[in-house]
């Protein structure tokens, strides 16, 4: 088994044992199994997905930095949520408040980056909350 540690800024969201972790990282999805060579690679924006007490559990990753060595798998990330925990509702007004100030081009205190990852972090909570 890998055992799991999940960080935010908050703190310890998370620590669990699974056979397996699935995560998307900027260079392609991976497929981490025990004994697995050491890893350090950086995430994207996008879902991960494991297995716990024989559930499959699959959580929306607002990218981040995954650590893997000697079996135990460390995921540091601004933010997480399983797939249980989203707000589908909330999820909807932020991709919307996101397009919008998207969609205001001539506005001189607009960050584009900032505006276009708040619009991909949105639409991974809807993919992977429905």
């Amino acid at each position: 088994m890998i055992d799991v540690r999940i960080v935010t800024p908050e703190g310890v969201y998370k620590e669990f044992k699974t056979p397996i972790i699935n995560i998307e990282t900027n260079e392609g999805q991976r497929g981490i199994l025990k004994n697995h060579m050491p890893l350090v690679t950086m995430l994207k924006i996008g879902k991960m997905e494991t297995e716990e007490e024989g559930q499959r559990q699959v959580y929306a990753v607002a990218g981040g930095l995954f650590y893997f060595r000697d079996n135990k798998a460390e995921i540091l990330t601004d933010a997480i949520e399983n797939k249980n925990e989203i707000d589908v509702e909330r999820a909807e007004g932020a991709k919307e408040r996101a397009e919008n100030r998207l969609s205001v081009l001539d506005d001189p205190n607009l960050d584009m980056k900032r505006a276009q990852i708040a619009l991909e972090k949105a639409l991974n909570r809807l993919r992977v909350g429905k």
